[in-house]
């Protein structure tokens, strides 16, 4: 039996989403098309909560966005030091890829966790490359691909 949330994608008919997440894909257009200069004021626009944005936001997707996008989604667990996040975001730069989300826990025991997802179209170096660059600071502990429409 295959449990719901394995990581697989699949397409939907936009007539079959709840209206949350049909609220989630206007609040992101807002955002990028710059209509709304925060998620605060994007959500209020259009009647949806911060919490169900949230809930949604890195899992409903425009056909079209991710049809022209090589989207890969990565998590690093590091050791928590000053300026260790900047670091890495002048790696992804130099790699010129494009920061889509950044997820960073609050530091346990002076550990964090972050969750990029990065759009890697125009990403110039080789994935393994990349990768290893990425593993490359001595505050990093690991890095793993979490999905990826680039491999």
């Amino acid at each position: 039996m295959k449990l719901l949330g394995d990581g697989r994608f699949y397409l939907v008919r936009e007539d079959v989403l709840t209206e949350s997440m049909l609220k989630t894909i206007e609040v992101k257009k807002l955002l990028a098309t710059g209509e709304a200069s925060t998620i605060q004021k994007a959500v209020k626009k259009v009647g949806l909560s911060r919490s169900a944005f949230y809930k949604y936001r890195d899992t409903v997707f425009p056909f079209e966005s991710i049809a022209r996008e090589r989207v890969l989604t990565i998590f690093i667990q590091l050791e928590d030091r000053t300026g260790s996040l900047a670091t890495l975001m002048e790696i992804v730069s130099k790699a010129k890829c494009n920061v889509l989300t950044i997820h960073q826990t609050i530091p346990v025991q002076a550990r964090a966790s972050i969750t990029l997802s990065l759009d890697v179209t125009k990403m110039d170096i080789k994935m393994d490359a990349f990768i290893q660059k990425l593993k490359a600071p001595d505050f990093v502990e690991t890095v793993s691909i979490i999905s990826s429409g680039a491999l």
